[in-house]
Order: structure tokens, then sequence, then C-alpha cells
């Protein structure tokens, strides 16, 4: 919610007492609170008391330089928009306040109309930052694994080179994605994101790079790194892309230029790539369904997004964020419906606990979830704490081989074992399709078996 403008407030920062009363008095009148500083240490100490949405400081101080009041704010208050005052023509002074990270100057003598509107450029600029921050999910938990991740995604996210994030389905990988994202300089750019396993196959290389006009298309479009032009491009399931199109996309990361489909001159671009996998990227190039060279690209830098089963500390942070999501008066959890989600291995991770949770949710018949309502697969099945997942692991949960042995007897002494057996790949199916969000490439993909095969499958089991 934007605060209101006398919630906001601002330092002015020069050793003139009439530039400060002057600055101090046009701030005041647009609503600002202001507070003042006639030196490097004063200002400094203004910073440590308050938070500031802007400092207007100037270029020479009698104790220092505003430069190194600038890099102060840059690194220790980050969330404080800072401009430069300098003399008029000293444009050498303006680009180095730039560079230490100064968002615009104004000259002096001061333009009380130019100061008006850098500053409300800056207020605006600054409330839209906090909006998209605010829309960028936070990792939720404190366990070791997660520390590590955010601190990962901190070092990651100040570099412009491509980076690989690696984890198994439903860990969040996106979300971290676009983390990185949040926390790089590139911010304010846009952020676009494109699971590759659900690109068309005919429409892979238009949708990525754009296209031209040809023969039999109506209109040019751009593509996928066009539109993420100053900002980040995020692959999701890269490795799916097919071996032709990795090909491309290796030219276009080496040449910095994308060239459409159909022809025409190559576009300079200026994206940074995220890109990330269940898959482990190196055995596929071991087994030839991915480029070598592209692999070595992509995996500058990585992450690697911890299953829950790492980091079952987070449990209930989840289960509570996942439930406040929901809005208005969230349900809460009964004893045993916690304790069934605190023994179950969630081979589908984050996105199978807040799909069970939204499920529950939906079930239950007052504000408490039982644990009936959360309807687990039989208890013990999956990775668990003592066992190494897959990273290709589907994420489905069926029922246990000895329980399903015996339904399956039972079935063929009472006669019906092929409606048992539809039942049992009914329910495989079911669960797979929700461990991946309903994307039928990746459900098909998960079970081993083709596209067609699966929706072959959905259509004679009547699943919509």
């Amino acid at each position: 919610m934007d605060r209101p403008m006398l919630s906001r407030s601002a330092l002015i920062v020069d050793d003139e007492r009439d530039i400060r009363e002057l600055v101090g008095l046009a701030l005041s009148r647009m609503g600002l609170r202001v507070e003042r500083a006639a030196d490097l240490a004063e200002a400094r100490a203004q910073l440590a008391l308050h938070d500031f949405d802007l400092c207007i400081t100037d270029m020479r101080l009698p104790d220092g330089n505003g430069l190194a009041l600038i890099e102060h704010i840059t690194a220790q208050h980050p969330r404080t928009a800072v401009a430069m005052m300098t003399a008029y023509g000293n444009v050498e002074a303006a680009v180095a306040a730039l560079k230490a990270g100064a968002f615009d100057f104004v000259t002096k003598p001061v333009d009380l109309g130019v100061l008006r509107q850098l500053v409300s450029h800056a207020l605006n600029q600054q409330l839209q930052r906090r909006a998209a921050e605010a829309a960028v999910p936070k990792l939720v938990g404190d366990s070791p694994a997660v520390c590590a991740l955010r601190e990962r995604i901190a070092k990651v996210a100040r570099s412009a080179a491509p980076v690989f994030i690696g984890g198994e389905p439903g860990s969040g990988k996106a979300q971290v994605a676009h983390l990185i994202h949040a926390a790089s300089p590139r911010r304010d750019g846009p952020f676009v994101a494109v699971d590759c396993s659900a690109l068309p196959a005919d429409r892979i290389e238009a949708e990525l790079f754009g296209q031209r006009a040809v023969p039999g298309v109506a209109a040019e479009a751009d593509g996928l790194f066009q539109a993420a032009q100053g900002g980040s491009l995020f692959l999701d399931a890269v490795a799916e892309l097919p071996i032709p199109v990795q090909a491309k996309l290796q030219q276009v990361l080496d040449r910095q230029a994308v060239q459409p489909l159909g022809g025409g001159a190559e576009l300079p671009i200026d994206v940074r790539l995220l890109s990330a996998s269940h898959h482990a990227l190196a055995r596929r190039v071991e087994e030839g369904r991915f480029r070598h060279d592209l692999y070595y690209r992509l995996h500058v830098l990585d992450v690697a997004v911890p299953p829950l089963r790492e980091r079952r500390e987070d449990l209930e942070a989840l289960i509570e964020a996942a439930l406040a999501r929901r809005g208005g008066e969230p349900p809460r959890l009964a004893d045993e419906a916690l304790a069934a989600l605190r023994g179950y291995a969630f081979p589908g991770n984050v996105r199978e606990l807040e799909s069970l949770l939204e499920r529950a949710a939906a079930l239950a018949e007052g504000p408490l979830i039982e644990a009936a309502d959360l309807a687990l697969p039989n208890a013990g099945h999956g990775p668990g704490p003592g066992r190494e997942a897959d990273p290709s692991d589907s994420g489905e949960s069926d029922p246990p081989l000895p329980a399903m042995a015996t339904a399956l007897a039972r079935a063929r002494a009472a006669g019906a074992l092929p409606q048992a057996l539809e039942q049992v790949e009914r329910q495989t199916i079911l669960r797979a399709l929700e461990a991946h969000r309903w994307n039928r490439t990746r459900t098909a993909s998960a079970l081993g078996i083709t596209f067609r095969a699966l929706r072959y499958k959905l259509k004679k089991l009547g699943i919509e």
C-alpha cells in the first residue's frame, strides 16, 4: 500500500544553511518530513537514527566528499534514494555521483521546479520498486538449508552471468529465479518466465527469438528475448528444448543478439539468462540429449534448491504461509493433521504441500482441517530422510507395494481385477498430474510414457 506523502521523509545535507533551508522548505511544502545535516558526520548520525526515503547531498562537505555519503547510503541504506547537488557545469562530478549510486543530480543554483520534479520521480520509482518487491514471494523458513540458499541467491544476484537452478520438481526453482532477478541490478527491468516443456514444438523458435513476416504468417512478433530486454529471462525446464533450438540458443548467448525467424538483421539483446531443470544436465550431456557447449554457457553460476525433506524444520512456517495466502480468516490444522504432515515424505516437495493444503481447506467442514481432510497417501512412501531421490523423480505417490498387491489379490478373487488395475492407474496419474500442476508434458515425462499415451489414458479414464 502506498504511504501517504506526510509519512515520507528526506535528508538534506549541505554546509550552507541557506541551501538547507531553501531545499528543506520546498520539500516540506510537498508534504515530506525533512531533516537537515551540515556535514558528513551529522548525515551519518541522522541515517543511523531514521529511515529516509530520500537524501539530497552537496558534493563538497567540510569533513569529506558527498560521494562518500552516496557510497555509504548505497551500501548501508539501499532503500534510500540519493541525489547529488553539484555546481553548474560540473559534469565530471555528476557522472561520478551516478557511478557511485546516485539516481540523479541537480545543479546549483537550485531550480525549485526541477527539484520538485526530481523528488516526485524518485518517490514514484521507489513506490513501484517496493510494490514489485512485495509481489515476489519470499523464501519461508529459517532452516540451515534455506539460510544457505538465501546467501547463495544474494551472491549470484550481484553478477550478470547466466545462472542454472537445479532442484527436484516442486522445490521452488521458479521462485528462486524471481528472487535472483528481484535482488539484481536488473530488478527494475522485466522478468519474463517461460516453461520450455509447454512451448508447442512448431513454435519454440518463434516464441523465443521472434519472427519476421514470412508466407503464411499474418504479422511480425517479438520473441521472449526481446520482451526481457534490460531484465531477466527465465527458461524453466530448459532440458526439454530440442537440440536444434539448443544450438540457436547457444549462438544467441555467444553473440548477444537474436536472429528472428524469417530473416532480417540480428537484434542486439541485453538480457540476463536464468534457467532451471529437475534433470541433471550433466547426465543429459552424457546421453547426447543436451549440447555440452550450451551446458557450460548456462552453468556459469549455479543454485541448488533443497527438497522439503532437507528443510523439515520449515514445515510449520510453510503451512502457516500457505494457509494465510487464502485470504480472510485462515483455517487451522488439527493436531492429528499436523502430525500426519510431519510424518509424510512429500515427494512433490513444497508444491505438493501447498496443493494438499488447498484441497484440504476446500474439503474441510469448518475452520479446522482434520487429518482425514488431507487425504494423504499411505504413510512411509516416497523419499524420506534416509532415501536419496532421483533428480528426475516424478513427484507422484503410489500406494506401497504390499498394500497394492493385497488389494489386487482381493480384486482378482472377486473377479474385478481389470477395474482394480484401472483404479490404481487412475490414482497414479491423478497424483502425478497434481504434483506437476496439471502440466501434461511434465506428467508424461515423469510417468515414463509419451504425451500421446498420456492423452489416451486421460480420455480412457475420463480425467478432465
